[in-house]
């Protein structure tokens, strides 16, 4: 029974069609079938140093996002709950974050934006050409707090930040308006006290 659900759980994900997977209940553990699918994607792609780093990984404790990736780490990370909403969400948002390395390592050095036109160009390469930035799936939301209100001393436009700010920062519509989007102190912002229940829901 073990070794049935270890070779459920590795189980490869898509060659033409998506084929069911069973997904890890916790634990940010590695999925050895998508490792090996990303390996062999992304050395196709004439990407080798990154095929023998790459990793696929589950962490249960992601609520909002889909999935994430990291270049340093060359680590592609995924929420169980696509498992939700089938096996091709789940190989989309794995060739989504995929896309993510392949740009990066193909850009070199070279800083890119980060759903720009290299990430694109790697979409396509990757199957999913019309591929967004951003995914419209029903995960839950969280409630952060953001806490600290900023205030410009001109326009009093009003900003929340969950964190301060640690450098000196002013409005950026008085700045372009009056200083050709220069700094300016006149326009630094104030924080305020806020009576307020600064909360937002954020995805």
């Amino acid at each position: 029974m073990q070794l049935d659900f270890l070779s459920r759980l590795t189980a490869w994900v898509r060659k033409d069609l998506p084929v069911e997977r069973t997904i890890p209940a916790a634990a940010p553990a590695e999925d050895a079938g998508l490792t090996t699918q990303a390996r062999e994607l992304v050395r196709a792609l004439g990407c080798a140093a990154l095929a023998e780093r790459v990793t696929v990984r589950w962490n249960s404790r992601m609520r909002s996002t889909a999935g994430l990736a990291n270049y340093a780490k060359a680590l592609v990370i995924l929420n169980p709950k696509l498992a939700d909403f089938g096996s091709a969400e789940i190989d989309q948002t794995f060739r989504h974050e995929l896309a993510h390395l392949v740009a990066r390592e193909r850009a070199g050095r070279r800083r890119i934006a980060p759903h720009g036109a290299e990430w694109k160009r790697a979409c396509r390469d990757l199957g999913i050409a019309e591929e967004k930035r951003c995914h419209n799936l029903p995960l839950p939301r969280r409630q952060i707090r953001r806490k600290h209100l900023y205030r410009c001393p001109d326009c009093q436009t009003e900003i929340r930040r969950v964190r301060p700010f640690r450098t000196r920062v002013a409005c950026l519509s008085c700045c372009r308006k009056h200083s050709n989007g220069r700094f300016d102190e006149r326009f630094r912002l104030v924080k305020v006290r806020d009576e307020r229940e600064p909360v937002e829901i954020v995805a």
